[in-house]
């Protein structure tokens, strides 16, 4: 009876999520029938995180779109930022993002849509430092050199910790690097520290013995972003539904079977199964639609990093939304 009871709750929150997620895309009934011929290939950007890289690996989306004719193309990018930019070029549809890469996309004129968002996950990114540094606490960062990937979630923790901290951004010496060189950078101590997020800060903890200085708990939410190309949503909204709705199902499997999703990911993003284990446990799931409340938390993110002129113009959020959220957020 309890495993019945489970699989209804199961059910009805997909449905739940699946309803409400129609109504944050504005699709309706005559969607399907409205929307021009399916395209033949879906071309997705991933990252070595998260349940779209479950997704790839198990093969669920593709078995969804082959009754329509669709094929799907993954992409692997090295972050966020270098994924929105294949996104704004045209190469890729859809993809997965933390925070503040979307931000940075936007203010560079990139035509994108929020679609959905995984809750918060804190301890998936951190400020870390060799095992034997003199760094101790975030004020031993001052005139150090800071290594991260410019536009990338932990750019808005890094902003955070040293606002907590009572640091300016110029009190320390910014060092912009994509992950693998920046983990090179690390390695051979050229920098200080690396703020950096799941799984690379896992693989840094146990292979390189990274002692984490602080991490986003109380800090930062670190939200996970799917985006698509605002074309490619208002022309194939189905589509886009499908993604969601397989990413939806994944999730609670996901939640519940972290052992297998690490066994799963372990050989797709070529880590050992304990240190990929260490990142899926720090990951939230649970895929949810936008909100005008994640709108807003967005809003600030961008107007801080406007502040700072990290971005060349102010940007509104909303203009990157789903119409009916727009709507709402009035």
């Amino acid at each position: 009876m309890k495993l019945f009871l489970d699989r209804r709750a199961a059910l009805i929150r997909a449905v739940t999520f699946s309803a409400a997620l129609a109504a944050t895309l504005g699709l309706h009934a005559g969607a399907h029938a409205q929307a021009p011929a399916n395209p033949t290939e879906l071309r997705i950007g991933f990252q070595k995180y998260g349940t779209l890289t479950v997704l790839k690996a198990k093969g669920d989306l593709e078995k969804r779109l082959a009754p329509l004719g669709i094929t799907v193309k993954w992409t692997e990018f090295p972050a966020g930022p270098q994924l929105l930019e294949g996104l704004n070029v045209g190469s890729v549809d859809f993809g997965t993002v933390g925070e503040a890469p979307p931000i940075f996309a936007q203010a560079a004129g990139a035509d994108l849509v929020y679609v959905a968002n995984q809750p918060p996950a804190p301890a998936a990114e951190a400020l870390v430092v060799p095992k034997d540094s003199p760094v101790r606490t975030l004020a031993d960062l001052k005139g150090r050199k800071v290594v991260l990937n410019k536009g990338s979630n932990v750019h808005y923790l890094l902003v955070k910790l040293l606002e907590k901290q009572g640091l300016k951004y110029s009190d320390i010496q910014v060092v912009y690097l994509p992950p693998a060189d920046a983990r090179a950078a690390f390695e051979r101590g050229a920098v200080d520290a690396w703020v950096i997020w799941d799984p690379f800060l896992a693989a840094a903890e146990r292979q390189l013995g990274a002692r984490v200085i602080a991490d986003g708990k109380g800090v930062v939410a670190n939200h996970q972003f799917y985006l698509a190309a605002r074309g490619y949503a208002e022309k194939h909204p189905q589509v886009v539904q499908a993604i969601v709705d397989e990413l939806a199902r994944l999730d609670r499997w996901s939640e519940a079977n972290t052992a297998a999703v690490a066994a799963l990911l372990a050989p797709q993003i070529g880590l050992d199964v304990a240190t990929t284990e260490l990142a899926a446990a720090r990951f939230a799931y649970g895929i949810q639609p936008i909100t005008p409340a994640i709108a807003a938390e967005q809003q600030k993110i961008a107007d801080a990093f406007h502040a700072l002129k990290l971005i060349p113009k102010p940007i509104r959020i909303a203009d990157a939304l789903p119409k009916s959220v727009r709507t709402a957020a009035k």
